[in-house]
């Protein structure tokens, strides 16, 4: 089971902003993108939770900005669960440029599970747990681990 989930492309055209690098929207966007895509290699896709009845929603991103991207610069997302609780879960991202491994974006998402039905909050099930190894926070060894998942599929 991997437990870092690794994404690299080539920033398009389309991310930059006014100021003429990537957009904050465009991280929070790649974040959202980067997390489905880590749970679906885990046998989570977005329809098993709809067949549960259960689905994530986001309660709060914390997101540090530390250096600009640029078009055509090849980035790598990485993301991975820091820890569950019983009804959320953190889940960590980092962003580097590939040409000189500098840090670029370093992240954090708490995500709720809650019914689909009421939106209330709700248990994590055992078997959603099961398919995701924590990375606990501090624990960097882990991120520079073969234990990864590479998807080099461009972002939509």
């Amino acid at each position: 089971m991997p437990r870092v989930f690794t994404h690299t492309f080539s920033v398009p055209e389309d991310a930059i902003d006014e100021l003429g690098h990537v957009s904050n929207l465009k991280y929070l966007a790649w974040m959202q993108d980067i997390a489905i895509r880590h749970s679906s290699a885990q046998g989570w896709p977005v329809e098993r939770y709809l067949e549960k009845g259960a689905v994530w929603v986001v309660r709060s991103h914390f997101i540090t900005y530390l250096r600009p991207a640029f078009a055509g610069e090849t980035i790598t997302l990485q993301t991975w669960v820091a820890e569950f609780k019983q009804r959320s879960s953190s889940r960590r991202y980092r962003v580097r440029r590939d040409h000189d491994g500098r840090v670029l974006v370093e992240a954090e998402t708490v995500w709720v599970y809650v019914e689909r039905q009421n939106g209330r909050p709700c248990r994590i099930p055992d078997e959603l747990r099961a398919a995701f190894e924590a990375v606990p926070t501090g624990s960097d060894a882990s991120l520079r681990s073969p234990a990864t998942v590479d998807d080099n599929v461009r972002p939509g």
